[in-house]
């Protein structure tokens, strides 16, 4: 049995690392709601990009390399579309995302309580959009930590454009109304935009998550 346990974990994570295009129909046809899109608003980077990338930068947060001891946390399936201006997805975006630990520890030496960081834990991951502009990443639902509501970070970089940085929020998170960056949102609708549910996954036997962010920038690519 244990000889077999970590062939099927490194199976398991090859899956979801080559199979994430069969998720494309999940996704709203492009451009097809535009006239209601909001665009998402910019936020800071925050002090705590990571000062050094780990070795490991890929969408599955959760297990470093073929390591056998995933991160600590409720897993969260985090999905959603890059769009642009009008609706329609944008391809090629590569999306970045960093956030801190279970333990509110992020990948920086000088984030907080730094010698409890969770070595398990990737802290950061980076997916490259398709035709549908989707993006996906298994990650942790986010914690709090001192001064700051949980949140996860996201940077948006294209070819010819400046880096796009945002955040997003939980939705009922009762540290939302004190948090001075998310109300530094000034726009109801945009920072509702950047709030979104954390929902239990359907069908899964160990409690996971799903969150979906979609991310509306405020150009059209060139043809």
């Amino acid at each position: 049995m244990n000889l077999i346990q970590p062939i099927v974990r490194s199976q398991n994570r090859r899956r979801f690392l080559s199979g994430l295009g069969l998720a494309s129909a999940f996704f709203a046809v492009p451009g097809a709601f535009a006239e209601a899109l909001q665009l998402t608003p910019l936020q800071t980077e925050g002090p705590f990009y990571p000062d050094k990338l780990p070795l490991d930068t890929d969408n599955d947060l959760i297990v470093i390399n073929d390591a056998l001891t995933p991160a600590a946390g409720e897993i969260t399936w985090l999905n959603g579309r890059i769009l642009d201006a009008h609706g329609d997805p944008i391809r090629n975006a590569l999306v970045e995302i960093w956030q801190a630990d279970h333990n509110g520890v992020y990948l920086h030496h000088g984030s907080d309580n730094a010698g409890k960081r969770d070595g398990n834990f990737q802290g950061f991951g980076r997916f490259l959009t398709g035709s549908s502009g989707e993006y996906q990443f298994r990650t942790i639902k986010p914690v709090p930590y001192p001064g700051r509501t949980p949140h996860i970070h996201f940077a948006v970089k294209y070819k010819g454009r400046d880096k796009f940085t945002t955040q997003c929020y939980i939705q009922g998170e009762p540290g939302n109304d004190r948090d001075g960056v998310l109300k530094g949102i000034t726009d109801p609708k945009a920072r509702a935009s950047v709030i979104i549910p954390f929902a239990p996954l359907k069908a899964s036997r160990a409690g996971e998550l799903t969150a979906r962010f979609d991310i509306v920038m405020g150009f059209t690519p060139a043809a």
